[in-house]
């Protein structure tokens, strides 16, 4: 039996005239038409096409014509995820309380904790006035605002549940 000859097989398997397989697997009537009749033969968009559409057909038999024209159950379990080897968790891969902060921009936020740090001891070492401590520590917060100002926003991640993930860059 022929390629054709087993495109024909599918259509008659699927209960579907010729113009209703085509539509069903979204592709021009001719194009079924002139693949039964033999004048062509389908090409592998067609052929991943009616795949797609019936997966319980075997792609061995519908391209060799070897086997069965249907995968045996034993083989098209019911649960096709016990047989997928399973995706990595990406949130659980996430460090939450650095997501996004670069080594670079780590080591600063680290070396302006450690000059507040520094700021916050030298104050309690010279014993100044209120006044001053509070002016320090204004200075203190506005050097750190003009850091975090300086930082912008280079891409932004979605991870979704499936294991897939979209990235924007602004």
């Amino acid at each position: 039996m022929n390629l054709n000859e087993r495109i024909s097989k599918i259509i008659e398997y699927s209960n579907f005239t010729s113009s209703e397989f085509a539509d069903e697997i979204d592709v021009q009537r001719s194009s079924v038409s002139h693949i039964t009749s033999g004048r062509n033969k389908p090409s592998l968009d067609f052929l991943v096409k009616v795949k797609e559409k019936f997966p319980e057909i075997d792609w061995d038999w519908m391209i060799r014509g070897n086997g069965e024209m249907l995968i045996k159950p034993e083989e098209n379990t019911e649960e096709p995820e016990k047989n997928k080897p399973s995706l990595p968790d990406l949130f659980a891969m996430i460090d939450d309380e650095n997501f996004g902060i670069t080594e670079s921009e780590d080591k600063i936020q680290k070396e302006i904790q450690r000059e507040s740090a520094k700021t916050e001891l030298t104050l309690e070492s010279r014993k100044i006035s209120d006044s001053q401590q509070s002016e320090i520590r204004e200075n203190s917060q506005t050097n750190q605002n003009t850091d975090n100002q300086n930082n912008t926003i280079k891409r932004i991640v979605i991870f979704f549940e499936n294991g897939k993930f979209e990235s924007f860059e602004p």
